[in-house]
C-alpha cells in the first residue's frame, strides 16, 4: 500500500510539474519577466508571419532600465557574459509574452542568434550564448531546444555585453 501510495505521489506531482506554464516556471526559478522597453532605432521588437515569430536584436536590459555593458575577455568574465546572455532571454520573452499573450502558446524555439561584445582574443561565446540557451531549454525542454550561432563582434550598440535575436514557432 505504502508503495502505491507513492507511486501515487510521484505520479501526480510529474503530472503538476508537466501542466505548469512557462510563466510559473520562471517564479518558480525566482524570475519575472521585465518591463517592455522601446526599440532604440526605427524598428519594430517583432514580426510575425503565419506561426513564426521574428524577435528584432535584444539586449541585456535590467528591470530598472539600465543595460549590461561590457567587452568579454577585457571587462567581462565569461560567468557574466553568461549572466548577461540569460537576462537578455528574459526580455525575448518579454517580447514573446507581448506578441502572443501567453507562453505557453510557443510550439518551438526554433533559432537563437548570439552576438558577443569580445575582445579579439576571446573564444568563449558559445559558453556566453548558453545563457539564453539553458534559460530556454528550463522553460521549455525539447520545444526549447534550437539551431544556434554564437558569435563574436567587434562593439555592440551602446556597449552592451550581448545581443540575441531569436525564430519562434507558435500555435
Amino acid at each position: 500500500m505504502k508503495r502505491f501510495c507513492l507511486f501515487l505521489f510521484v505520479l501526480q506531482a510529474h503530472f503538476c510539474f508537466a501542466q505548469e506554464s512557462p510563466e510559473q516556471k520562471l517564479i518558480a526559478m525566482g524570475l519575472q519577466l521585465p518591463p517592455m522597453s522601446k526599440p532604440m532605432a526605427n524598428y519594430v521588437r517583432y514580426v510575425q508571419t503565419g506561426n513564426l515569430i521574428f524577435l528584432a536584436g535584444h539586449g541585456p536590459s535590467r528591470a530598472d532600465g539600465s543595460q549590461i555593458t561590457g567587452k568579454l575577455g577585457k571587462d567581462m568574465s565569461v560567468e557574466q557574459g553568461y549572466d548577461a546572455a540569460k537576462v537578455t532571454a528574459l526580455n525575448l520573452l518579454a517580447t514573446l509574452k507581448e506578441a502572443i499573450g501567453d507562453l505557453s502558446k510557443i510550439k518551438r524555439i526554433v533559432k537563437v542568434n548570439g552576438y558577443v561584445n569580445s575582445h579579439p582574443d576571446f573564444v568563449d561565446h558559445p559558453k556566453v550564448i548558453n545563457g539564453c540557451s539553458d534559460l530556454l531549454v528550463a522553460l521549455f525542454g525539447e520545444k526549447g531546444k534550437h539551431a544556434r550561432a554564437a558569435m563574436g563582434m567587434v562593439a555592440l550598440p551602446s556597449n552592451i555585453a550581448v545581443e540575441i535575436e531569436m525564430v519562434v514557432e507558435v500555435e
